[in-house]
């Protein structure tokens, strides 16, 4: 995983081998109640939008969640849909100035390889990232990995 500046903000790069065959990864990741088992306990992450939802290109998703302590409320749009190679969601409101998640899937030996491409700007800027916001990103993309290692072995 890495984290590196990009362009008005950060780029983290993460990726994963599943042993599972690409269309049940991505009929997992299709579920938006999905993202509460693979986000840590610690964030008490929840999608409020009422279930079940279905994806696609347009699709607003609303969410509650705690960085630090603090209630968050979270909207994401899926502006790019495409079934068994990727989607993405972009921040519509949160704490983020903004986050833009390509989540890409791909065939490879020994399953599926997951991609995860996030690129985001931070309010404060380096010194935040540096004090807090880098380290929680880490740590939900590491837990994240693990937890889909963990629900598809």
């Amino acid at each position: 995983m890495t984290i590196e500046r990009a362009p008005g903000g950060y780029r983290l790069q993460a990726e994963c081998i599943v042993p599972r065959p690409l269309a049940e990864v991505f009929d997992f990741f299709s579920a938006a109640a999905n993202l509460e088992r693979i986000t840590p306990p610690l964030v008490q992450f929840h999608v409020v939008t009422p279930q079940p939802i279905v994806m696609r290109q347009g699709l607003l998703i609303d969410y509650k969640l705690r960085i630090h302590g603090l209630p968050i409320k979270w909207q994401s749009e899926i502006t790019a849909w495409e079934p068994q190679r990727r989607f993405v969601d972009e921040q519509r409101r949160g704490p983020y100035k903004f986050w833009r998640h390509e989540h890409l899937f791909e065939p490879c030996d020994g399953g599926t390889r997951v991609i995860d491409e996030v690129h985001y700007g931070v309010p404060g800027g380096r010194l935040i990232h540096w004090l807090a916001v880098g380290r929680d990103v880490r740590r939900i993309f590491a837990y994240r990995q693990a937890k889909l290692k963990e629900l598809f072995a």
